[in-house]
């Protein structure tokens, strides 16, 4: 018998749309962990928090490829693991696995077919980064910016990323400054990430938007307009940015956090000036699903996994630690409270 935590859905987000880590209970409990041909049992080392998540907290999610969390039952999302027994022919008692619906247990029995074996080696043995960098977040940000941000490089582009410190953000600033963009402007919401973004990550700047007038901060560091502009948060922010580029330019449509506690469609509709902006400047906004390019996960992890070796891309990275915490660290990731991709740790 195995002593088992689980986090499952308590309530759903209030009126308000704010999710609390009251909307989480964590549960303990007996289980027996029999396996059935083709399954494994696995020990979960981290667990990924993400903004989609909110949209799971819904009785309808809104996308055609989400399911939403069903009440009283087990939380899923990212995850990675060992596995520690097996009746999977293909899946070794040892070996790291991962899968994108990984349910918030320490322990699970789990078809092999939901799991993908991990080399380690991929991430220089920093497993949590399977779950970022070289993971979802990462091929988000690299196939986004590869599929529909037309980055040219000699061509003087300038590339503003909302979100820029987040798991994503972070990753997408630095693949524009690596296939050639001239100027990559972060947006984030404090100093500590401002400078992060600069110091660490080789943005050409970071603005607060917290602090000052936006449209002029990027009146300052986007001289030549923008050109290209990573989406991950909506709203007046994406208005300001928007309003700035030059025709012919590009939105990458990639997330809307700003507007998720808010009871919209998503993509959520745009101001009037917004729309005319668009489409007088001739401007693409296509929203980007990274489940519809699958074909170039596998080359682009292998990618991805080399410029992180070489030092190329950083990785910045929160960790919380325990189970219990889970609420915690999805509620914080939601309000801005991580640098980098946010995890929990599970077990070592």
């Amino acid at each position: 018998m195995l002593n088992v935590k689980r986090v499952v859905l308590r309530s759903r987000p209030g009126k308000d749309g704010l999710p609390v880590p009251e909307n989480f209970r964590v549960e303990e409990l007996m289980k027996s962990p029999e396996l059935k041909e083709g399954q494994v049992l696995v020990r979960t080392l981290f667990l990924s928090v993400d903004p989609y998540m909110r949209c799971r907290m819904n009785d309808d999610t809104g996308a055609d490829y989400l399911l939403p969390w069903r009440l009283g039952e087990v939380v899923d999302g990212g995850g990675v693991g060992v596995v520690e027994a097996s009746k999977n022919q293909a899946l070794s008692v040892g070996i790291t696995v991962t899968s994108f619906s990984w349910p918030w247990q320490t322990y699970n029995v789990m078809d092999g077919s939901l799991l993908q074996e991990v080399d380690p080696e991929m991430v220089d043995g920093h497993l949590s980064h399977v779950l970022g960098a070289v993971g979802m977040p990462g091929l988000t940000a690299l196939l986004g910016v590869r599929e529909k941000g037309h980055v040219t490089p000699g061509s003087h582009q300038t590339m503003v990323i909302s979100g820029a410190a987040g798991a994503c953000g972070s990753i997408a600033g630095q693949i524009g400054r690596l296939d050639g963009c001239e100027r990559v402007v972060g947006i984030c919401g404090s100093e500590q990430k401002c400078q992060a973004l600069v110091t660490e990550l080789g943005f050409t700047a970071g603005i607060n938007y917290k602090k000052g007038d936006i449209s002029s901060a990027l009146r300052e560091h986007c001289p030549a307009g923008i050109d290209i502009y990573f989406d991950n948060v909506g709203g007046p922010i994406s208005d300001a940015v928007i309003s700035q580029m030059n025709p012919g330019g590009h939105v990458i449509l990639c997330g809307q956090i700003s507007q998720y506690n808010k009871d919209v469609p998503y993509p959520p509709p745009l101001s009037e000036d917004t729309q005319k902006a668009l489409c007088h400047k001739n401007i693409t906004r296509e929203r980007f699903v990274v489940l519809n390019y699958i074909e170039k996960h596998a080359e682009g992890l292998v990618q991805l996994s080399r410029w992180v070796k070489t030092g190329q891309i950083k990785v910045l990275e929160t960790v919380v630690n325990g189970i219990e915490n889970m609420g915690e660290a999805f509620c914080s990731m939601m309000t801005g409270g991580n640098i980098g991709k946010q995890v929990v740790k599970i077990t070592d």
